[in-house]
């Protein structure tokens, strides 16, 4: 099952359309105690209904949802272990309609990798206290065995699952806890299946950067697939046809302002064989995608000097700001672990813009994050701006660069480092976006405010080893991002 999400940029009357991704598979069952059944009439059917009202919850979030109906004996989760195995789920929702003993759960947990999620929904806010019995008291024992479950996660030598604790009706919070974690499981499914193109090598100077691709598979489940710049050239950007461009050009300026420069001299008003050729190469880099069944791309190539090659790569910015915004995240400087965060936080439906730390000001206490190169402009904050630059600074080439800042608002940074015994690491925060001017260099800048001041706070953030680089989004999903990294096995920490 597939879906298109169309994303609304503000100042505009165009769309940019998501690309297609296949919704995530998720499986629910719900556990209950086989002696209630000859004793109270109508309870399994009334729990089986409770069920069907939470998948129904599920299904709002555009997820494909398979119900395997009810365990309520050791036996019977012996004979579920199998159909969960073979289902190829990205999570697993064990529905608590009642007490059930620990047998319903532990032999699942114990050979189930897939990540669980147990969900304590009752039906009513409060037992009706006058006419309360057993069976009312059953109908609404969803948190009874939630210890019980958590405790033998520990023996299986499992973390105790995630839980949702609540009312099966009317309640905001839990349907926000469902939702937070569709949008999880829609994160661990893109990884399990992504395709990401890399095409040269990271700087050399930047060893906080290499990574091995291998890894990466390891860890998140991924496909590195090694890609070379002159194939964009030889294959693509020759074959681009003048009206192909012609339209690409105004679909570009339709998402962007072209300002005259302000106070940076290597900035100028976008110039039209500057706008002709980022359209061109735009149109050369979809085709290219296309064909190769990417996800996502890394690049960094320096090329022959005045080589249709060098050109190509340096003014790939443009190209790529639009396709992030769709759903395809693209990183530049080669740094494939930037790559995996800008995609973590795109399917999380957060954005993940390409950013670094840029100066700070001690004035008014806060830290300029952004970057040159591609980023996700569905999470500017009003319409971005196109600057011709004479130079990419510290980069051969020239041409048009993209200028914005984030949302006012909650922001959410994700740094992916690499540790000496060569495993990954998520560096966590969160900070405020706020109003205010940005230097005019044709680059990102937002103004981002941390607690509990900007000296501690990136004094905090250095000392646990992040990549200089790190994916920037909106909102506050710190939480959200820790919970991926646990059901990844990889470690994290919050900066706060």
């Amino acid at each position: 099952m597939k879906e298109r999400n169309e994303t609304h940029l503000p100042e505009t009357k165009y769309q940019i359309v998501r690309r297609e991704e296949s919704a995530p598979r998720i499986g629910v069952f719900g556990v209950g105690y086989f002696k209630y059944w000859s004793q109270f009439d109508g309870l399994v059917d009334a729990l089986l209904e409770k069920q069907k009202v939470f998948i129904q919850k599920l299904k709002k979030n555009h997820v494909e949802v398979i119900d395997f109906g009810l365990v309520d004996d050791a036996q019977s989760a012996y004979d579920l272990v199998p159909k969960l195995q073979a289902a190829n789920l990205d999570l697993i929702f064990c529905d608590m309609l009642t007490y059930a003993t620990s047998s319903t759960f532990g032999v699942i947990i114990k050979n189930i990798a897939t990540p669980i999620v147990l969900v304590a929904l009752q039906p009513d806010k409060a037992m009706d206290y006058t006419r309360a019995s057993t069976y009312m008291q059953l109908y609404n024992d969803d948190v009874c065995s939630l210890p019980e479950f958590a405790g033998v996660a520990i023996r299986m030598g499992k973390r105790v699952p995630e839980v949702i604790i609540g009312t099966l009706y009317d309640d905001p919070e839990s349907e926000e806890s469902i939702n937070e974690y569709c949008r999880i499981a829609r994160v661990l499914h893109g990884l399990r299946t992504a395709r990401i193109g890399h095409i040269g090598h990271p700087i050399e100077a930047m060893l906080d950067m290499h990574t091995d691709s291998t890894m990466l598979t390891a860890h998140f489940g991924i496909h590195v697939v090694q890609c070379e710049a002159n194939e964009i050239v030889g294959q693509y950007l020759h074959h681009v046809k003048d009206q192909e461009t012609k339209e690409e050009e105004q679909r570009i300026l339709s998402f962007f302002d072209t300002p005259d420069p302000v106070s940076d001299p290597i900035s100028e008003k976008l110039k039209p064989e500057d706008l002709k050729v980022a359209a061109k190469v735009s149109v050369a880099l979809k085709k290219f995608i296309a064909e190769k069944n990417l996800d996502g791309l890394a690049y960094y190539y320096n090329g022959e000097d005045n080589s249709d090659t060098q050109l190509v790569m340096s003014n790939l910015i443009v190209g790529n700001s639009l396709l992030t915004s769709s759903g395809f995240p693209m990183c530049g400087e080669s740094d494939l672990k930037c790559c995996m965060a800008m995609f973590i936080m795109d399917r999380l439906g957060i954005g993940g813009s390409f950013a670094e730390f840029h100066p700070v000001d001690f004035k008014e206490n806060f830290v300029l994050v952004g970057h040159d190169g591609p980023h996700n402009i569905s999470i500017a904050e009003g319409k971005p701006v196109l600057r011709s630059l004479k130079k990419y600074h510290g980069k051969p080439g020239f041409g048009a660069g993209v200028e914005f800042k984030i949302k006012e608002g909650p922001i959410t940074m994700l740094s992916i480092s690499s540790t000496y015994e060569g495993k990954f690491k998520f560096v966590i925060a969160e900070g405020e976006s706020v109003e205010g001017p940005i230097p005019p260099t044709g680059n990102t800048n937002t103004r981002g405010f941390f607690k509990p001041d900007v000296r501690t706070f990136l004094t905090n953030w250095i000392k646990e080893g992040p990549t200089h680089h790190f994916a920037l989004g909106i909102g506050h999903h710190a939480k959200s991002i820790q919970k991926i990294a646990n059901y990844l096995q990889i470690e994290s920490v919050i900066v706060g």
